[in-house]
């Protein structure tokens, strides 16, 4: 049975130099990998790849095309409102009501209003 997948840091998870990949071949990788939910393959002991299993493989890229659709769909959303406020610029009436807004008096309610300075 494989190990649960893990959700500690790459420098939590075991290593092993690329030279024991070809010592211990494939079997011998896939059993630490089973056995720990995935390999650190190191070059001079920098990290060079990740050996996991396929099932977490496609977990991960299966919430990374979930996230990407949240990021789309707030997109959209986000467009939509702007878009719905231009539209309300290009009214006939936009210029009159914003001369309108304009005119009226600023109510600051005892509160100050800072601008930046330039």
């Amino acid at each position: 049975m494989p190990a649960p997948y893990p959700t500690d840091t790459l420098d939590e998870a075991p290593r092993t130099p690329a030279s024991d990949v070809k010592k211990l071949g494939w079997r011998g990788v896939m059993k630490t990998v089973h056995r720990h939910g995935r390999v650190v393959v190191t070059n001079h002991n920098e990290p060079e790849a990740v050996i996991l299993p396929m099932a977490e493989y496609e977990r991960l890229m299966a919430r990374l095309q979930a996230a990407g659709e949240r990021d789309r769909a707030a997109v959209a959303e986000l467009r939509a409102r702007y878009d719905a406020r231009l539209e309300s610029l290009e009214a006939p009436d936009a210029g009159d009501r914003l001369r309108d807004i304009l005119r009226r008096p600023l109510a600051l309610d005892g509160k100050v209003i800072a601008g930046e300075n330039t």
